[in-house]
């Protein structure tokens, strides 16, 4: 079975572990509606049976707006037609509900996974949500080389080694690499750079590797660093610390003062990596720890990656949708989405009770394949971690509180400044780019009131307007990207959960006149002009200098703002955003029609067959000239293949 990192299986639907059902009754309106709601519930309930499973809740165009987990699956979903017992968002999901889909699990820990899996996957605006979008960076100590690479890892864990991790962020995880580089002398180059070595690279000069490239160092001798870097990385820092003093003192009691000078650095490296730990571990081994503060309605989660007894950082996390939410159930639904992604420790420390702590202990243990503890520290050094923990949570909430206050009070400026009855929500930013025409590529970036929105963003391949047109460009970008709204109603055959079922409450396009107009014909054939605000952003007579740039409105009015203006500054930001990525997106189309190839337009000939025709030929053109006979003598090339080359190019007889 295919699983995620963390030991899940990536497809939920995989018919040798879950049994899902859809529950056939559906009501038709889109609009809320209680006794609606109800009665689908029930509906679903006559069918259902008392095992453990998950549920999930879905609206009038089957998007899913709540995943649920059960042990008995009969009675837990039968408390939703208990409307009076219910919490008004309780009572809002249901009233959206329209039908469900049902997968029966064969426990209910595997149901617990199966849950925070579905949230990671769906999103549903009922669930607390885990919005982080950057992965956690490991470091990587490979075992597929007689002379082991360290290295950076981010995603899958699918090559052979031994990761440690996770780190915070890159920067923690660059900067542990470089120290452990000087500490170990361990290679970091790829395979095909070590073998087409024949002197030492500028590492060896530097003293951060051993140069088993050249065979400056053995096997055995490589073997050893190895042996002592997995120690160190794994806890054993003492250890390594106490062989390298020893090592040193007798290379300096036998004069080998050089020798004694390499590991006299070393050592300070080993000292670096440990001094650069800002909290107290000694002793703890591998865990994490999670605290939580809560103010104004919003919720901060701080977590501290602890390995070896070593600090290799932390992160603040900031669950979403979670008002009405218990904190400590916050707290449970947190950790299980984050251990989607991370392959969690023996120890797991927390700051209160967990709702079904037992069972989140006994799904984390099957995640991890050993046994999982959860733990409140009640005093000691333990204590004193946790205390940090919470007090970093408490800031850090404090800052997004001070940059969410910020962007609210950017929001309602630009809502005075385009004359908005309320702040927008959902702003979509437009830009293309292209050279004379060709290459052309449009781009789309989204943000919301908490900032950019990266899942969100969509490029544009531009397929008709091909001409050096950006007004028909631009023409084409919203052609595509509202195509499947007609009088102001969604299309309900549009795949649910993406952005082409929401409309944008604000436009942004990088462009004046021209591409506004552009954009508004587009909006009014489609019936949706007067429902969503536009506005141009364009350079201004001295080509936006000292920050002048002109906001074109549809009715042909123009305004400027005060070149130290916050919102001026908020507007530029959003327009350099798409302009970032649109010109990522043209690069790499560019890119990628270097490296192209005639022969790639030719059916079943892949990469090697490609390669072997030019090897043989020389150019593309030359295999198009080709006999059919020629074409058979090709190394690698059978006589089927060489046909349909020669009938690709040859097509009239």
């Amino acid at each position: 079975m295919s699983l995620t990192p963390a030991g899940t299986p990536h497809d939920p639907r995989g018919a040798e572990r879950f049994n899902e059902a859809r529950a056939a009754q559906t009501v038709a309106s889109a609009q809320p509606d209680l006794e609606g709601g109800v009665r689908a519930i029930r509906e679903t309930v006559k069918v259902l049976k008392p095992v453990p499973g998950v549920y999930r809740m879905l609206d009038a165009r089957g998007e899913v707006l709540y995943v649920g987990k059960a042990r008995s699956l009969k009675a837990r979903v039968a408390n939703y037609t208990q409307i009076a017992q219910l919490s008004g968002r309780l009572q809002r999901m249901v009233s959206q509900t329209r039908s469900m889909e049902i997968v029966i699990t064969n426990s209910e820990a595997e149901a617990l996974l199966l849950e925070a899996q579905l949230i990671k996957r769906f999103r549903p605006p009922f669930n607390v949500l885990l919005r982080d979008d950057k992965s956690f960076p490991f470091i990587l100590l490979r075992a597929d080389h007689a002379y082991p690479r360290i290295q950076k890892h981010r995603g899958a864990r699918r090559a052979k080694g031994n990761y440690y991790g996770p780190f915070a962020s890159a920067g923690s995880v660059n900067t542990t690499l470089n120290a452990l580089q000087k500490l170990f002398l361990l290679r970091s180059c790829t395979d095909s750079f070590f073998n087409n070595r024949d002197r030492p690279c500028l590492l060896y000069q530097i003293k951060r590797c051993s140069a088993p490239c050249v065979g400056r160092i053995d096997e055995p001798g490589y073997d050893a660093l190895v042996r002592q870097a997995k120690d160190f990385l794994s806890g054993k820092s003492g250890a390594v610390q106490a062989d390298l003093e020893r090592q040193m003192a007798e290379a300096a009691a036998n004069l080998d003062f050089e020798t004694a000078a390499m590991l006299r650095d070393r050592l300070r490296a080993a000292t670096f990596i440990q001094g650069s730990q800002a909290i107290n571990a000694q002793g703890l081994g591998d865990a994490d720890v999670f605290a939580l503060a809560a103010k104004n309605g919003q919720m901060s989660v701080q977590s501290f990656f602890i390995r070896g007894g070593q600090n290799w950082g932390h992160r603040a996390l900031f669950p979403r949708h979670t008002a009405d939410v218990d904190e400590a159930q916050v707290l449970a639904d947190v950790m299980l989405q984050f251990y989607e992604e991370v392959p969690p420790p023996p120890t797991i420390l927390v700051d209160r009770e967990l709702p079904e702590a037992e069972l989140i202990e006994a799904a984390l243990s099957e995640v991890a394949g050993r046994k999982v503890r959860l733990s409140i520290p009640e005093r000691g050094d333990r204590r004193k971690l946790m205390e940090q923990a919470q007090r970093n949570a408490v800031e850090a909430l404090e800052r997004r509180l001070a940059e969410t206050g910020t962007k609210a009070r950017l929001n309602r400026e630009l809502a005075e400044f385009l004359e908005l009855d309320t702040p927008p929500q959902r702003i979509e930013v437009y830009d293309n780019s292209h050279i004379q025409g060709t290459k052309a590529v449009g781009a789309m970036v989204v943000a919301g009131p908490e900032g950019f929105e990266k899942g969100q963003y969509r490029k544009f391949n531009i397929r008709e307007a091909q001409t050096n047109d950006d007004f028909a460009m631009m023409r084409e970008v919203m052609t595509r990207r509202f195509r499947n709204f007609a009088e102001g109603e969604e299309n309900p055959e549009v795949k649910a959960g993406g952005h082409e079922t929401t409309l944008p409450d604000l436009i942004l396009i990088d462009g004046g006149k021209g591409q506004l107009s552009s954009v508004m014909r587009v909006l009014e054939e489609v019936g949706i002009a007067d429902d969503i605000a536009v506005i141009g952003i364009a350079k201004g007579p001295h080509h936006g200098r000292e920050g002048r740039e002109v906001f074109h409105f549809p009715d042909g009015r123009e305004k400027l703002l005060p070149v130290n203006s916050p919102l001026l500054f908020h507007l530029q930001n959003l327009r350099d955003e798409v302009h970032r990525y649109v010109i990522g997106a043209h690069r790499a189309k560019r890119s990628k029609a270097i490296t192209a190839s005639p022969l790639d337009e030719i059916p079943g000939i892949g990469p090697a067959r490609k390669r072997a025709l030019l090897l043989h030929f020389g150019t593309a053109s030359k295999v198009r000239a080709a006999a059919l006979e020629d074409l058979q003598r090709a190394p690698g090339v059978s006589a089927t293949v060489a046909r349909k080359v020669y009938d690709f190019y040859h097509a009239g007889g």
